[in-house]
């Protein structure tokens, strides 16, 4: 819910409408003979409206930005979860895909993309491998890379390389396991 910029908003407004209509009370009831308002009367008034009014504007106008900022990074949160099933979308379908046309048809970077994939596996959606040299990323069924000992591009011995990664120690390919 984003109840931070909105009441940032209304403390804000509210913090304006104290401010100026206290101020305006002071200055009308200092300069009327009639009112009996004293100097030490008029500057303890305006000490009371700055004391209310500051940390009203102050409260108002950080909830205000902060609100602004999680809206941006919920943003793009949800611009990245979109740009990952589009890439674990492409990769299911085609087989295989060089990651310079998942850059370009993601509008994004190799290092994103590695990110991308890494969350995926890491959240047991994706299966497959890819050697970045190379940079061509590969889908694989789980049963075929379950009981991989050798590596399907160079025949070297792969070893486990963490949760859900097993990578070839003389290419570098990286296997990934859900």
């Amino acid at each position: 819910m984003r109840s931070g910029p909105i009441l940032g908003g209304v403390l804000l407004v509210g913090g304006i409408i104290v401010g100026l209509g206290g101020g305006a009370w002071l200055v009308v009831n200092a300069l009327s003979p009639q009112s009996g308002l004293s100097a030490g009367g008029a500057i303890l008034g305006a000490i009371l409206v700055v004391a209310i009014t500051l940390p009203t504007l102050i409260v108002g106008g950080f909830l205000l930005v902060q609100g602004g900022r999680e809206a941006a990074e919920a943003k793009r949160d949800q611009e990245a979860g979109v740009k990952q099933r589009r890439l674990l979308d492409m990769v299911k379908t085609r087989g295989q895909v060089p990651i310079s046309d998942l850059v370009f048809e993601l509008k994004s970077t190799r290092t994103e993309i590695q990110q991308w994939v890494h969350d995926l596996v890491g959240m047991g959606i994706f299966s497959g491998y890819v050697n970045w040299d190379e940079g061509i990323l590969y889908s694989a069924e789980a049963s075929q890379l379950r009981n991989l000992t050798r590596c399907k591009h160079c025949g070297g011995e792969v070893q486990l390389a963490g949760k859900g990664v097993v990578r070839c120690g003389y290419c570098g390919t990286e296997y990934f396991l859900p």
